[in-house]
């Protein structure tokens, strides 16, 4: 009878507790919802009192800051994961530190470098002359932002990243088309558009994976990795000072400075020759305290991440800002002078509606897509995010060079899905070298197949080669047709790399403009409807 009511009120504990975590769970989502709401009711209140626009097309603008805001807190809740992500997957940072990291830099790129002229057509997406007419205009921004929004905070919900340009490019398409017909549409853009759907993920996985190969045939496959570690990770250190320095002069810094490529090159050259001297030394003094393990290799990389992180969300904040924003500056601009123009400038007060929603939006928001780029599409270390860092900026110099269109984003999860599939394919091939090793041991003696594997492991890349190339010689390959060979092929694969995280975001990559797209054409028929009612 005691045990009956001890289990009863057990129960009652445990049902209580889980009750009690739904409460927090609630009063949590409560906050953050009532944080956003009390922002874009800010941005309404100094839009309405302080820009000094009345009647309709003060409305119109009122009405547009408020979903500006929105826009830019569902940009820091989807696009910035990208960038601290992979430093918080490989535990180099907390995601606390990494937030507020992301979120002072974000807003520094923002307001310090972010651009003070944008194209109100975006990217030449539109024909500014088959949209003359300014209320249609207005029409046309104030939809492409709500589609824009809406479209990553569903994405942000189902925990998909997405390109942010991307989407604001479809939705200005589609009102675009809606508001003038398909003739408005510049379709050669768009077709430029689509290319970075493949030539983003796939240049950013390919560097990233050459990068993580080079560390491991440089380092990580040596029998002494301290001692390998100090030629190399200097060498890797300071391409990693010349990249971001050339990157952040080139795209980050354009605003407050202007200089051509050759010139940024050379100057991040210098950076980079002076981080390589500095580290040499640092690694020389810092030998002896080192464990000849990845451990040890990992932890040179911790404080090369962070600074990664925050030039990556300064350089972030810089370009990306006008995705949110720019619409709304189009707004501005033609509801100040009365017509449609080519290029707007950005009012501070439309600047810091963009800074303070992505680092609001990041705050409130940003840990989901945090953890799905850093921890669940494949295991991180420091040394794998160092890679996809270093793919980040890499791939954006050279493709702006190559004159391609590329998405930040792309990038960021293409090196993510880079040094994953690089792992498997090590890891099976891997497999597949043990196993010819026992096959070709077959009834030698326990002691002598283990001392064999035992110096297998420790040798190096060429010496491994060399071992498996005399054993094979004593035996006759065996002779399997295709479909046992496919078999062997399924026994020794590993997969190291979520299938069902690579699907949901390719699929989503795949319909973000198409959706925004039509998003945009239906609120652009409705606030039509509702302005001619």
């Amino acid at each position: 009878m005691k045990t009956a009511r001890n289990r009863g009120e057990n129960i009652e504990l445990k049902e209580f507790n889980e009750f009690e975590k739904a409460t927090k769970r609630g009063r949590r989502e409560f906050s953050r919802l009532g944080l956003g709401l009390f922002f874009v009711v800010c941005i309404m209140i100094y839009t309405a009192l302080g820009v000094g626009v009345t009647g309709q097309q003060g409305i119109m603008l009122v009405v547009a800051a408020m979903i500006g805001g929105y826009m830019a807190m569902n940009i820091g809740a989807n696009d910035v994961a990208n960038n601290v992500g992979p430093a918080v997957g490989s535990h180099a940072i907390t995601m606390t530190g990494a937030i507020i990291i992301a979120a002072i830099f974000e807003m520094m790129g923002a307001l310090i470098a972010g651009g003070d002229v944008v194209s109100t057509i975006r990217g030449g997406i539109i024909n500014p002359g088959a949209i003359a007419d300014s209320d249609r205009f207005i029409w046309l921004m104030t939809a492409a932002l709500l589609a824009g929004a809406l479209w990553l905070n569903f994405a942000t919900a189902v925990g998909a990243p997405v390109s942010t340009t991307h989407s604001i490019v479809g939705a200005v398409l589609g009102a675009g088309v809606a508001a003038g017909g398909m003739s408005a549409a510049n379709w050669s853009t768009m077709g430029g558009i689509a290319a970075s759907w493949v030539i983003s993920p796939v240049l950013g996985g390919a560097i990233a994976a050459a990068f993580l190969y080079w560390i491991k045939r440089a380092i990580t496959y040596r029998e002494n990795m301290v001692e390998a570690a100090q030629k190399t990770v200097p060498i890797l250190i300071g391409l990693m000072a010349f990249s971001f320095s050339t990157y952040l002069i080139l795209k980050g810094l354009n605003k407050v400075w202007k200089v051509d490529f050759l010139t940024a090159t050379l100057i991040g050259a210098a950076i980079g020759v002076v981080t390589w001297a500095l580290m040499s030394t640092s690694l020389r003094r810092r030998a002896g305290s080192l464990s000849n393990s990845k451990a040890g290799i990992n932890s040179l990389f911790t404080v090369p991440l962070i600074f990664a992180a925050a030039l990556l969300s300064f350089a972030h904040g810089a370009n990306d800002v006008a995705n949110a924003i720019g619409p709304l500056a189009a707004i501005a601009d033609t509801v100040v002078h009365g017509t449609v123009s080519g290029k707007a400038g950005i009012p501070l007060w439309v600047m810091l509606v963009g800074a303070l929603g992505i680092a609001l939006g990041l705050s409130l928001y940003g840990p989901k897509l945090i953890r799905t780029v850093g921890s669940e599409i494949t295991e991180l270390d420091q040394m794998r995010a160092f890679c996809i860092a270093m793919s980040a900026a890499v791939t954006v110099i050279v493709a702006s060079q190559m004159g391609l269109p590329v998405s930040s984003t792309h990038i960021a999860l293409g090196g993510v899905f880079g040094v994953g599939f690089l792992r498997e394919f090590i890891k099976t091939n891997y497999s597949k070298m043990i196993d010819d090793i026992k096959e070709h041991h077959s009834g030698a003696d326990k002691a002598e197949v283990e001392a064999f594997l035992n110096r297998f492991t420790k040798a190096s890349v060429k010496d491994k080669q060399a071992m498996l190339e005399r054993l094979k010689a004593h035996t006759a390959e065996a002779d399997l047709s295709k479909s046992e060979r496919k078999q062997m092929r399924k026994v020794y694969r590993h997969e190291l790399v979520k299938r069902s995280a690579v699907f949901k975001i390719a699929a989503a990559w795949i319909i973000t403009v198409p959706a925004s797209a039509l998003m945009a054409a239906m609120f652009y028929y409705m606030i039509f409807g509702i302005v001619h009612a």
